[in-house]
């Protein structure tokens, strides 16, 4: 074997198992169902941001202005995922959090505007909720979890 064959192969070798396709990548969550049930279950708007990753128009969401106390849900799923007490105004036009609740939140780096964002999902049901960005309050966490209005359902605190 000449030397450029040796190099072409152990490139070649290296790229095969470099490559992964999204199959390998799928997460398992704990609420799995079929494409038709979350079509019955869900809006049409919420089916697409929640299960197709599309983004509500910006400020179009009644929850961008809501600062009472409370728990911010998943509209598939109602894992908590925000308090009331860590949203803030970022004049995004989407609702905005300085944190998450731990563990109810996954994350995940996704391409499709050509640059690495950090996307959100609901760590139960996968559902996308919107991306998170170093952008936020500086005296807090200096987060910005930007989210879809239509993917949340607003529960407020009892007094």
């Amino acid at each position: 074997m000449t030397d450029i064959n040796r190099i072409t192969y152990t490139l070649f070798i290296c790229l095969f198992f470099s490559c992964q396709t999204s199959a390998q990548k799928k997460e398992i969550f704990k609420i799995t169902k079929s494409d038709q049930q979350w079509r019955n279950e869900l809006t049409e708007r919420q089916y697409m941001v929640l299960r197709k990753s599309a983004t509500e128009q910006a400020f179009s969401s009644p929850l961008n202005k809501i600062y009472s106390h409370g728990i911010y849900s998943c509209a598939a799923c109602n894992t908590p995922l925000f308090e009331g007490k860590h949203k803030f105004d970022s004049g995004s036009g989407w609702p905005s959090f300085d944190r998450e609740i731990k563990g109810n939140v996954a994350f995940s780096i996704d391409y499709k505007i050509g640059m690495a964002r950090t996307e959100e999902h609901c760590a139960v049901c996968g559902g996308h909720l919107g991306h998170v960005f170093n952008d936020g309050p500086r005296k807090t966490t200096g987060k910005r979890h930007c989210i879809n209005g239509v993917a949340l359902k607003f529960t407020p605190l009892k007094k």
